[in-house]
């Protein structure tokens, strides 16, 4: 039989393809052709049945799907470790929002955002769902490295430095929606930021817009007591309650955070196959709480791992969500069994492809699917022995042994180091900001 052509064959000591579930998959490689998976089998076959232009050897790793960043702030890197130790509200209104006010503008959040897609291509993040100022700045930035992304057209009331009052944001970012429309690895959210800041003739503009755009809704929700206590003071409603009376719950909606959560709250939420994103160490960090992930996967419910902005965590970095996700849920419930290492990967790759609608692109290594692959190596003496290697990749590894990555059958990440852009050329970008916030 002669060998058919491929662009790409990857072979591993181990394939994690996510699904179909608890599949682990020795001495494997992936074909790639165009950009997508064209077959996942045994080594010694693959190398009979296709000839590659080019050929990865890897005895000693792990291949996984890229990871999904269901939730971040990418621009807001350029605030790492700015205000700490502070509860949600005095973050937002005694640091976050002055320093925004001062210097949030498009070359901002195109520079936070490189710094942003950087460091989540090197932690093995192929896709992030993003809510900030000026999309089309993030665009411009994801687009350059090569990052899948989902950007979203945040909604406020109030001014910032990229719009007047609701519909100039949304005015502005249907623009940038339009400008990049049809892009392979570009697309868009209606983002509006939160119950608290947006009010419901918004919310019902946002609706019609999400139905009649076929877009995702991001928004954070039911993230701390005092959010539920002042809807109940302002609306007579819980914020989910609230959104439900709008017409704004549905299988497009991911819910960020969905800390605090009575039984009516995750019924609501399961009767209209909601999504949600879970931020552990944000929550810890600001000292939210904890979220019943582990229930809400129960029910049914798409939970993905978000790491939040980098002025909250203070890194995004999804292989420490895996381990604080597992970590929490377990201490939370006081049952061990909560979340193992198999729930948390899929919580970090198909589960929130699932929830961006893209669980038929990415998410899984399956035939078909795009070629969104992450590389990790266990071969260090610390690391060793490996009973498992998805346990390995929850509790053991982190985000500094990921070696390589590919985002459409393109690497982006090799031996560690990006592909698209210098560490001199990262590293002005960040001195500069860090001088400008610091006057």
């Amino acid at each position: 039989m002669t060998p058919t052509p491929v662009d790409l064959l990857i072979e591993a000591r181990w394939i994690i393809p996510v699904e179909p579930d608890d599949t682990t998959l020795d001495h494997h490689a992936v074909a790639v052709s165009d950009g997508r998976i064209v077959a996942i089998l045994p080594t010694a076959e693959a190398r009979n049945r296709y000839i590659a232009k080019r050929t990865v050897s890897l005895p000693e790793h792990v291949l996984i799907p890229g990871l999904v960043n269901l939730h971040c702030h990418a621009a807001m890197t350029l605030m790492r470790g700015l205000a700490d130790d502070l509860p949600l509200m005095r973050w937002l209104q005694e640091a976050i929002w002055p320093a925004e006010a001062r210097h949030v503008s498009h070359a901002f959040v195109r520079d936070g955002s490189l710094l942003a897609a950087a460091e989540m291509l090197r932690g093995g993040i192929t896709t992030c769902n993003d809510m900030y100022f000026f999309p089309e700045a993030s665009a411009e930035a994801f687009d350059r490295l090569g990052l899948r992304a989902v950007i979203g057209i945040t909604v406020l009331e109030f001014p910032s430095q990229y719009a007047a009052d609701a519909d100039d944001y949304l005015r502005k970012g249907l623009a940038a929606h339009d400008a990049w429309r049809g892009h392979p690895l570009i697309r868009f959210a209606l983002a509006p930021h939160a119950p608290y800041t947006v009010a419901n003739s918004t919310f019902e503009r946002v609706g019609s817009l999400a139905e009649e755009l076929e877009l995702p809704i991001h928004i954070h929700l039911h993230e701390t007591a005092s959010e539920i206590a002042d809807s109940l003071r302002d609306f007579g409603q819980r914020p989910i309650a609230r959104l439900d009376s709008l017409g704004l719950l549905g299988p497009n909606l991911i819910g960020v955070h969905a800390v605090h959560l009575a039984e009516e709250d995750i019924q609501r939420l399961t009767v209209h196959r909601c999504n949600v994103a879970h931020c552990p160490t944000s929550n810890m960090k600001l000292a939210s709480g904890a979220a019943p992930a582990a229930r809400l996967l129960d029910q049914g419910l798409a939970v993905g791992l978000g790491s939040d902005g980098a002025a909250s965590n203070n890194r995004l970095d999804l292989f420490r969500e895996m381990h604080q996700a597992s970590l929490l849920a377990k201490l939370s419930t006081g049952d061990a069994s909560a979340l193992p290492s198999r729930s948390v990967l899929r919580m970090a790759t198909l589960d929130g492809a699932r929830a961006l609608g893209l669980d038929t692109e990415v998410g899984s290594l399956l035939p078909g699917k795009a070629a969104d692959i992450c590389a990790v190596p266990i071969d260090a003496p610390d690391d060793l022995p490996c009973f498992d290697p998805v346990s390995h990749l929850v509790h053991v590894l982190g985000r500094h042994a990921v070696s390589d990555v590919w985002v459409a059958g393109q690497q982006r990440v090799e031996h560690g180091k990006l592909l698209q852009i210098t560490n001199t050329e990262l590293l002005g970008v960040a001195r500069l900001w860090q001088n400008k916030l610091h006057q």
